[in-house]
């Protein structure tokens, strides 16, 4: 069946594609099943993050049979979130849905979604998991991110939130002007400050294969997130420096003290080595952070596109040509 499009879509789908070929057909039909309640003039727009599977094969042959579905393939692997900026760069709805494509978010959720943010005035919806169905690790470890990312910004999230969500149209295009390449999507879209509700949504079995969020990748997008979204480490440091800076000065007047009035001899070769290397690891730390900081700075300068597009499927060139320069 093919859908000839005659005006602008009513709703865009944005999703991220890595190694999930066996999920997109049956993502495609569930959502089309989903969507046509709303309103059959809708989009789907699939990225695919330069998967080593044959994830472009499968997009390809969606958006021959069905025009409302649009490829997105990258040149080579930028990551999820970036995949996610690219997919709404080119989003033309009035409202915009960005989703997993391993079915973990459930398309049949998306009513809720809209219905709330239709009716009760939001700009933004994002989903709640009510019950998360992922092993205790990768559970484990968004819960001690959330802590970490609550201490060291000003944006306070909630452990249950996730990138389900929906948004219109403004909130889209004042989105679509942050260009840089450090980010994280949902805390991006908080950072915009418009008007956000929450919905409990349910939260589902990986459909096929595995998860690609190793610990290293875990861990990365945590370290990108926070420094993209907070310059609160850096603070830390300098108080580490102050403070340890008046302990030592304390501790200097202390034996002095002790040495003049109570003739007490000072310490001798380890009490010394052990602070040499206690402050020399607090430096290095400390070096570190501002070392980080300043190679992103480093990168945002270069002025380079957050992606490239390597080729795309049913996007007509007024999409497909948005600022940065993003295609070849």
């Amino acid at each position: 069946m093919t859908f000839m499009k005659s005006v602008l879509p009513h709703i865009s789908v944005v999703t991220p594609a890595y190694r999930c070929a066996d999920c997109l057909p049956e993502l495609y039909g569930r959502l089309r099943s989903t969507l046509e309640q709303i309103d059959p003039n809708f989009e789907l727009i699939i990225v695919n993050d330069c998967s080593p599977d044959n994830d472009w094969e499968i997009i390809q042959e969606l958006a021959r049979a069905d025009r409302r579905v649009k490829g997105i393939n990258f040149a080579r692997n930028f990551g999820q979130h970036l995949a996610i900026a690219a997919g709404i760069d080119h989003a033309t709805g009035d409202w915009v849905v960005v989703m997993d494509c391993d079915l973990q978010d459930q398309p049949e959720e998306i009513l809720k979604l809209y219905k709330k943010v239709t009716q009760e005035g939001f700009d933004v919806i994002i989903g709640q998991r009510i019950a998360r169905k992922d092993g205790i690790f990768k559970i484990l470890a968004s819960h001690t991110f959330n802590i970490l990312y609550n201490f060291l910004s000003s944006i306070r999230i909630d452990p249950t939130i996730c990138n389900f969500s929906i948004s219109s149209r403004e909130v889209m295009n004042q989105y679509r002007r942050l260009r840089e390449g450090s980010r994280s999507h949902i805390l991006t879209l908080l950072w915009c400050g418009f008007k956000v509700g929450y919905v409990g949504v349910n939260h589902a079995e990986r459909f096929a294969g595995a998860t690609t969020y190793t610990l290293r990748r875990s861990i990365h997008l945590a370290i990108e997130s926070i420094t993209s979204q907070s310059n609160k480490p850096l603070r830390i440091s300098i108080r580490a420096g102050f403070l340890m800076s008046a302990l030592s000065f304390l501790f200097a007047v202390y034996l002095i003290v002790r040495k003049l009035i109570w003739a007490v001899p000072l310490g001798g070769w380890t009490s010394t080595i052990v602070s040499i290397y206690f402050v020399g690891g607090l430096l290095m730390a400390n070096l570190g952070v501002v070392g980080l900081y300043l190679g992103k700075v480093f990168d945002e300068t270069k002025g380079r596109p957050i992606y490239i597009v390597r080729e795309t499927m049913n996007l007509e060139e007024t999409e497909k040509s948005f600022t940065n320069g993003l295609s070849f």
